[in-house]
């Protein structure tokens, strides 16, 4: 088989997750899938009494989905248990030299399907991914990484690395079978510096989400302002990035697809003074004692208005979450957060 960069930063290689029996990941996608559709003959439902019934059910449709959330949120604290972190992978000790090294973990295991006939979200990939950019590059991936870190001016990221002395780390917290909050285990990340290596701050993450949308959006005001530096990416770089992948999914977002390394929602209004879909690329975090969230909603440019505007890009809201917990759904809260202060700066 032949498997690509874009399979693997699409997730779409067949390489393994942490969970090595492919007979669970598809009991588990199986069961994913039942679980949404009474979800949707619900929604067909809903369609059929709002056509013959009038505008007004459209509000109270609304107001039970909104309690239902609200309701779903109150029930699942933070720290529920993940059946996820119950895989034994998560808490590896040893040491790896290398990223080439640790491909031994998983080198010699079977792939779940077909390369690009499928999405299976898998850190492997990932891990692999940092071997490819470490050929291509001709310096350790460790290096690499950081030197990019500095020109992007994160200097609190650095690696997760045990011996180091690194100032303001916290300390991290899992939830036990008792449901109380304890220490959580010491584990070596050395093998997955790709896929959840790295330590970093709030600080660091918002420049990370600027110089990101800064590219994004530098383009469409380049022609209109020779003065404007380039952005650390290329426009349409940053784009294809942002571009939902065929067969793909995304856990967390039920609006999204995955694209490359982002989950991605797509702007998208089916009906008018209805509910609105804007545009945005999020993903989350999930390690040993740590969760966390980069959601970055750019701002919707008007092509006509974009040679009188005084302010350059970026133009958006940039947020993130990180938390010293394991487990925590912080999505859903960022996008809140994105919404409230995107709605303040249309008011002014």
């Amino acid at each position: 088989v032949t498997i690509t960069t874009r399979l693997l930063v699409s997730h779409l290689s067949g390489i393994r997750h942490y969970e090595k029996d492919i007979t669970k990941v598809k009991e588990e996608k199986e069961k994913a899938n039942r679980a949404l559709k009474p979800t949707k003959s619900h929604q067909d439902k809903e369609q059929k009494e709002k056509e013959g019934k009038g505008i007004e059910k459209t509000d109270c449709v609304k107001q039970k989905k909104e309690h239902d959330g609200e309701t779903k949120s109150r029930n699942s604290r933070p720290g529920r248990k993940d059946k996820e972190f119950e895989q034994e992978e998560y808490y590896l000790k040893e040491k790896f030299e290398s990223v080439i090294e640790s491909l031994k973990i998983f080198k010699n295991d079977p792939l779940f399907f077909k390369p690009g006939s499928q999405f299976l979200y898998s850190t492997y990939g990932f891990t692999l991914l940092s071997a490819v950019v470490e050929r291509a590059s001709g310096q350790k991936f460790t290096d690499y990484m950081l030197k990019m870190f500095r020109d992007l001016d994160m200097l609190s990221t650095v690696l997760d690395d045990n011996e180091a002395m690194i100032y303001n780390r916290a300390r991290c917290y899992v939830y036990n079978k008792k449901g109380r909050l304890v220490n959580a285990p010491y584990v070596d990340n050395s093998y997955k510096w790709a896929g959840g290596g790295f330590l970093s701050s709030v600080g660091d993450l918002l420049k990370f989400g600027n110089a990101l949308l800064y590219s994004y959006q530098a383009g469409q005001f380049k022609s209109r302002n020779s003065k404007l530096l380039p952005g650390y990416l290329k426009p349409g770089t940053v784009a294809m990035m942002w571009t939902p992948v065929p067969k793909t999914e995304v856990s967390w977002d039920r609006d999204g697809k995955y694209a490359m390394a982002w989950a991605v929602v797509e702007k998208n209004q089916q009906y008018g003074c209805c509910r609105q879909q804007r545009h945005y690329a999020s993903h989350t975090g999930g390690a040993v004692g740590a969760s966390s969230v980069l959601l970055i909603l750019p701002e919707e440019l008007d092509p006509e208005a974009l040679g009188t505007w005084p302010v350059a890009p970026p133009r958006g809201v940039i947020v993130t979450i990180i938390c010293n917990m394991q487990s925590v759904s912080l999505n859903s809260t960022a996008l809140k957060i994105a919404r409230e202060f995107d709605k303040e700066k249309r008011a002014q």
